[in-house]
């Protein structure tokens, strides 16, 4: 009965790849991806660099805020080894946090390894008028480790007003307002 359905026309092939199919399949696999992933790579530090520098914004930006609706002055600070306070050091590669009489208000987690974070104080202290205090306006320098070309910076006014770095020169490298490539002590 089977043979009756089958006529001499109709015959069943199995279906499959050849190995030199298969072959050639992962030759072309194998070199899309070694053209692809060194720029995944780059775009991956750059996103990373781009959402530090965001969240870091973020936080100074919480602390102007804090302080001008409470009437409190308010830091952003590396935080102590129990989180509950400023550290009084001036290593922000760890966990930053804004701080008032209140306590720790909110936090940024800490820097991957190897990254840097540079300012040139242990603390930003906004007052109620939403300035910096005279001595902690400044700038920060993030520099992602083996990737000077994605630095990026954050300068802080006196005003309290904060500003993210830009490729002015349009040289591939961020420049902070002063028109200084953006660059970390070793």
């Amino acid at each position: 009965m089977l043979n009756a359905l089958i006529s001499k026309n109709h015959i069943v092939k199995k279906q499959g790849f050849t190995l030199v199919e298969l072959m050639v399949t992962i030759a072309v696999v194998a070199i899309l991806s070694a053209i692809a992933l060194p720029s995944m790579n780059n775009f991956l530090i750059k996103m990373r660099v781009d959402n530090e520098i965001t969240e870091m914004q973020r936080l100074l930006l919480t602390a102007r805020n804090v302080a001008i609706n409470s009437g409190i002055n308010t830091s952003v600070c590396p935080l102590n080894d129990d989180g509950d306070a400023c550290s009084g050091t001036n290593s922000w590669l760890g966990i930053i946090g804004v701080v008032n009489t209140d306590g720790v208000l909110k936090e940024k987690s800490a820097l991957k390894a190897g990254d840097q974070l540079q300012f040139n104080s242990a603390t930003i202290v906004y007052t109620p008028t939403g300035q910096t205090s005279t001595d902690t306006a400044g700038s920060f320098s993030y520099c992602p480790k083996g990737y000077t070309e994605e630095n990026r910076g954050i300068d802080v006014s006196s005003s309290g007003r904060v500003y993210s770095s830009s490729d002015t020169d349009n040289d591939g490298k961020d420049e902070n307002r002063a028109g200084g490539e953006i660059s970390c002590s070793s």
